[in-house]
């Protein structure tokens, strides 16, 4: 975060103020945002700056120079990172130091999409076509990984993984004989089988799925139902798919995020229930307009508002804040957008280049990008 930006140092305390206030709960296209490129290439790993007055995202030190597009946050002191070169990394003490718990062997995968059951448990994805898609699953915080899924379909090329809870999961690839591909698993990602597609609407012509973020296919709060929702870019509209039965049947509706480019569609979802919903998206080509990036539904997305003040620019990951009913974060490479009326008016509120947000019930968040940048939303 750029020091001396003051009012909008100010917005994320404000964000952050959100968090803090309640006590915590228990508990496909040639370049990189699909799910068919690799990352950029090397650049300068990121350091930690000093910190700045008031609150805003704050660097941590990843001593690493890949992307990471794969994040998910635990608690305020546990977050995974998954990215470019088969990497994973982990902490436990909010982000002071980070542990490399990549799979061995691992380098050439590229990591899209990380899932954390809890502390230890995690479900990662790597994309690709063929068998360059596949799940690993570790148990022991990242000691050890097991090879739970590849990819032996060479139409196949899955973009994200997502759980509705500690058993069941889903993950879903790009449009198989004209329909999407769905994977479940109902043992915490230990066995995975591929589900019949009869229940499956048709796909458009160059339909699919963003491997931007992790985020285009998502679930609500963990243990509440069967609801899952997945985002398409790439065809005639950008559209959102929803399934209420966890990935047997699903129904499908038009977003007002504009299709009709393959760069162009919703490249992330973010539902605090089972009704209410944000999508971002946009044209990921930089210095290409995107208007209407952002999207809201009141009603499980049978139908999508656009917002009355998008973000201004192209946007790749999105989350609630927890214990807020009307506040999120909205992430791409060339800033970070706040709402505080649920997703009707987004307001720039940090020019740091992210690809992915996650919050954790506890209220921490985190958010990951290019050049080894994870950063915590703290206040001094």
């Amino acid at each position: 975060m750029t020091a001396g930006r003051a009012g909008l140092t100010g917005l994320l305390g404000a964000a952050l103020a959100l968090t803090l206030a309640a006590p915590a709960r228990a508990g496909a296209t040639p370049t990189a945002p699909t799910a068919s490129t690799t990352a950029s290439g090397p650049a300068p790993a990121a350091a930690a700056p000093a910190p700045v007055p008031g609150a805003g995202w704050r660097l941590t030190p990843t001593g690493t120079d890949v992307r990471f597009r794969g994040l998910a946050a635990v608690d305020h002191r546990t977050a995974w990172a998954a990215g470019s070169r088969g990497t994973v990394l982990r902490t436990t003490d909010a982000g002071r130091s980070w542990r490399d718990v990549s799979p061995p062997g691992g380098e050439g995968l590229e990591l899209r999409d990380v899932e954390a059951l809890d502390a230890r448990r995690a479900v990662v994805l790597a994309i690709g076509e063929g068998e360059a898609s596949r799940l690993l699953r570790t148990e022991d915080g990242g000691a050890t990984w097991t090879e739970a899924f590849r990819n032996t379909d060479p139409r196949a090329f899955y973009d994200c993984v997502t759980f509705l809870d500690r058993r069941h999961g889903l993950a879903l690839s790009d449009p198989v004989d004209g329909r999407f591909r769905i994977l479940s698993t109902r043992d915490g990602g230990r066995t995975w089988e591929v589900l019949p597609d009869s229940g499956m609407p048709a796909a458009l012509p160059g339909e699919a799925g963003f491997a931007a973020s992790g985020q285009c296919l998502v679930t609500a709060d963990r243990g509440h139902g069967g609801d899952v929702w997945f985002a398409t870019g790439g065809g005639a509209t950008a559209r959102v798919f929803h399934s209420a039965d966890r990935g047997r049947t699903w129904t499908v509706t038009d977003s007002p995020v504009p299709g009709g480019d393959p760069a162009r569609g919703v490249f992330g979802l973010a539902f605090r229930d089972r009704e209410h919903g944000i999508a971002v998206g946009g044209d990921y080509r930089a210095g290409q307009p995107s208007p209407a990036a952002a999207a809201v539904t009141a009603d499980g997305g049978r139908d999508w508002t656009p917002a009355g003040t998008p973000p201004p620019a192209y946007r790749s990951g999105v989350a609630w804040l927890p214990h807020s009913r009307t506040a999120a974060l909205a992430v791409g490479p060339t800033g970070t957008d706040l709402t505080r009326d649920g997703g009707r008016t987004w307001r720039t509120v940090d020019t740091g280049s992210y690809d992915t947000v996650d919050c954790a019930p506890d209220g921490g968040c985190w958010a990951s990008g290019e050049k080894g940048r994870i950063a915590r939303l703290a206040r001094r």
